[in-house]
């Protein structure tokens, strides 16, 4: 069975206004079981983990100053949301979903969390809506139980994750790949194990022709024994942030030659949703959604 990390917490109060779509952390899972995609038992909820796991990946005393609502006013405003108790609480819980649904794809092929995808936070600092690297954390979550040797990234948000390419710099037992708008944010970026920076206005036949050119050479180079795989819907045309110009066809599309490598390859892959900007709420919706579907369709 599918499983699913959701949390109510996941839906945050913002300013009125605000251009982050929290909404959508609600709209997702109801759709997934409108439609009878999903049913109650594939989703669970975690919870906060032990403040270990995030000091595999972040330095102790950025973790507490953020715990403790200590950041300065640059260090939150790089964040972009107003610093609460409850806002690092969420953080904290979307992070224990993403291990826990990585020990789910170990034993089911795929798992997946409604949120998560923080790739802008690197070891020291947070960015752009993010705090904590929830991929970076569950990628060492499992490491560290034995569960996995080689883990690969897979990162095809339309903004490179910065975050997850600095803390993995200096570690070879995690591939860092990153395929993303070349003029987007960040705008200084970090170095990642391999990145493709792609031009603006780049359509579904070239995004999709380099994609299937690099992915299965790269999942025979590496090797790796268990994917984590960052599929931001920002890559669509109609996205505020994004840049490019995916069809929502063309980034489903996408999202199945991806979920298809691994299921072919017998690599376990572990998906968090990222960003979505569109005006529309129900474009990010439907786009998110169709992640979920191909999963049911592929692996069950």
């Amino acid at each position: 069975m599918l499983k699913i990390a959701y949390h109510p917490i996941y839906k945050h109060e913002l300013p009125a206004g605000h251009r982050f779509p929290m909404e959508k952390y609600n709209l997702l899972p109801q759709q997934l079981l409108y439609e009878g995609t999903c049913v109650e038992e594939n989703f669970f909820e975690p919870e906060i983990p032990n403040n270990k796991h995030f000091f595999t990946v972040h330095d102790p005393e950025y973790f507490f100053d953020l715990l403790n609502i200590q950041l300065s006013q640059k260090e939150a405003r790089k964040i972009g949301f107003p610093i609460s108790e409850i806002l690092v609480e969420r953080e904290m819980v979307i992070a224990d979903g993403t291990m826990r649904a990585s020990e789910f794809a170990i034993q089911n092929g795929i798992a997946m969390n409604i949120a998560g995808g923080t790739h802008h936070a690197f070891s020291n600092r947070g960015e752009a809506f993010c705090m904590l690297n929830d991929q970076a954390i569950g990628a060492k979550y499992l490491q560290n139980k034995g569960l996995a040797k080689k883990i690969l990234i897979v990162d095809l948000d339309v903004h490179q994750g910065n975050g997850t390419a600095e803390i993995f710099k200096k570690d070879k037992s995690v591939f860092t790949f990153s395929m993303h708008g070349k003029s987007n944010y960040p705008f200084i970026k970090e170095k990642s194990d391999l990145d493709i920076p792609l031009e603006n206005s780049t359509k579904d036949a070239e995004y999709l022709s380099i994609l299937k050119n690099i992915f299965p050479k790269l999942i025979a180079k590496e090797k790796p024994d268990f994917v984590y795989y960052l599929c931001g819907v920002d890559v669509i045309e109609t996205d505020k942030l994004g840049k490019l110009a995916l069809t929502v066809k063309g980034c489903k599309e996408r999202d199945q030659f991806v979920l298809e490598t691994c299921f072919k390859n017998s690599i376990p892959i572990m998906c968090s949703m990222g960003g979505g900007y569109s005006k529309d709420i129900n474009i990010i919706v439907n786009a998110h959604a169709n992640t979920f579907r191909l999963a049911q369709e592929i692996y069950f």
